[in-house]
């Protein structure tokens, strides 16, 4: 297993989980990487999110497919989750070090300290699995080029700045969750919090349009929504809320535009995923863009003015001591001076300090369509496996999905079993069969989606009705696999 991220920490534990030995090579703390600070394994260097946690969206159907296949990274990040809504977000330092503790006391898991510079070569005493992430190593980033006879495909990703509770003037924002949406009961901690049922809502919230912009709502119902909380905090809910009036949102965004951002050596022509574009990549593609994206006001509502704000900037908590918070949707490559001029001029993080700036790094992949097949092999040597973001998948929880199937097929290997895919009606087999046979041509990693799994045979009308059925077919059918393949 070469990699100890959230993908080969997870395809180590299943494969050792079903009695078979496991070396896990990780090159940190004996080799650094431009953005990992510790040497745990699992380390979160972007945002401390896994998405949705509900089976109306395709993220959550994955993560409860995940969790019924007795996944480690899920058990970890349910053990030490913060309030995030209708997500789930997590403590990102206790997650590291949950899944550290756990992988290095496995008794037939071998954590390994150094650098894999070439891919090991096929030989009796078991497979392999490359599971290094997007900051592959140069030199084993090379052997994956000689080993897929191309070049690797490669997309540069954005780091989310984190700030200090105490900075934000909790007299400007106010909290809430889109929608009131929320997993049920949530313990809010940090500055100023209160604990509160959420609604638990299930339905899919609407597709924000203009006209949805522009609409002049009613005056909220004098509920608790409105009431005062803390040093001067109002609202309830998960999110902390920054409230912007048009002017203060056409001023914000002149000077994103204006903003002087960090080179990139690496390629002439930067490449971003559509999926976590830098907030100046997509200010330059029009003065609403942001508005329609990590900023967008839809499902809030400002209990100051009773109405909804121009737009509005989230920050999310990062730990379990509410004294940390990140910057939904913010990836940022701007020069880090630029970064502390611009974002003071977010209401409420006018004196803001900031624990961590944004910051950009270079995401390497292979073009799964071409090398690999569904059991996340390698046409080519099935003893060898890919997984995780290197594998052409995008995010925490399709990255361990992959290594989650990926160390249950190199075991099956192992032990004298045919690898098995999962059902293409599941998300995690939807993301496999993707991976393996989306077009070449055209091909960028994806987050599970709804629009990637075979549709269903008689789709009720309403989009949260089909979600629902969706995921309940999803699920019969991975208890079926479990039963035949899982146990076999």
């Amino acid at each position: 297993m070469i990699g100890g991220g959230l993908a080969g920490c997870e395809a180590a534990w299943q494969a050792a989980s079903m009695g078979v030995p496991v070396v896990l090579s990780e090159m940190r703390s004996a080799v650094p990487t431009a953005v990992h600070k510790t040497d745990r394994l699992a380390e979160l260097v972007c945002s401390n999110s896994f998405r949705g946690d509900k089976l109306d969206n395709a993220v959550g159907l994955l993560k409860e497919e995940m969790r019924r296949l007795g996944s480690l990274i899920m058990r970890e990040a349910d053990r030490v989750r913060v309030p995030a809504g209708a997500a789930l977000a997590v403590d990102r330092e206790q997650f590291a070090e949950g899944v550290t503790a756990a992988i290095e006391g496995h008794p037939l898991i071998t954590v390994d300290r150094r650098e894999v510079s070439g891919i090991p070569p096929s030989r009796s005493d078991g497979p392999v699995i490359v599971a290094t992430g997007p900051l592959t190593s140069a030199a084993l980033s090379a052997d994956i080029a000689r080993f897929v006879g191309r070049d690797h495909l490669a997309f540069f990703d954005a780091i989310s700045p984190i700030v200090l509770a105490e900075s934000i003037d909790m007299s400007k924002v106010f909290r809430q969750s889109r929608w009131d949406r929320s997993l049920g009961p949530t313990s809010l901690t940090g500055i100023g919090a209160l604990d509160k049922k959420g609604s638990g809502l299930s339905l899919t919230p609407p597709t924000l349009n203009e006209a949805e912009i522009s609409i002049k709502e009613t005056p909220p119902e004098p509920t608790e929504a409105g009431m005062l909380i803390g040093e001067g905090q109002l609202g309830t809910g998960d999110y902390l809320n920054c409230p912007f009036t048009q002017d203060e949102y056409l001023r914000f965004h002149a000077a994103i535009v204006s903003a002087e951002k960090a080179e990139v050596h690496d390629f002439d022509n930067t490449k971003f995923f559509e999926g976590c574009l830098p907030i100046e990549v997509m200010a330059h593609r029009g003065v609403d863009t942001l508005r329609f994206g990590p900023m967008k006001p839809a499902g809030l509502r400002d209990p100051r003015t009773g109405r909804r704000p121009y737009a509005v900037v989230q920050l999310r908590q990062d730990n379990l001591a509410g004294d940390h918070f990140s910057l939904v949707g913010f990836q940022t490559q701007l020069k880090w001076g630029e970064q502390a001029r611009v974002l003071k001029l977010v209401p409420g993080l006018e004196q803001a300090e900031f624990v961590r700036l944004g910051m950009i790094h270079r995401n390497t992949y292979i073009n799964g369509p071409t090398v690999l097949c569904d059991t996340w092999q390698t046409r080519a040597r099935p003893d060898l496996f890919f997984a995780g973001q290197v594998s052409g998948v995008e995010g925490y929880v399709e990255s361990a999905a992959s290594g989650l199937i990926a160390g249950r097929n190199a075991a099956r290997l192992a032990l004298g079993l045919s690898p098995v895919p999962p059902p293409r009606t599941t998300a995690i087999g939807a993301l496999a069969y993707y991976v393996s046979h989306a077009d070449p041509l055209n091909y960028q990693p994806s987050n599970i989606t709804f629009g990637i799994m075979p549709p269903l045979e008689a789709p009720p009308k309403s989009r949260h009705d089909r979600a629902t059925a969706t995921s309940d077919r999803a699920l019969a059918d991975l208890g079926a696999w479990m039963a035949e393949a899982v146990h076999a």
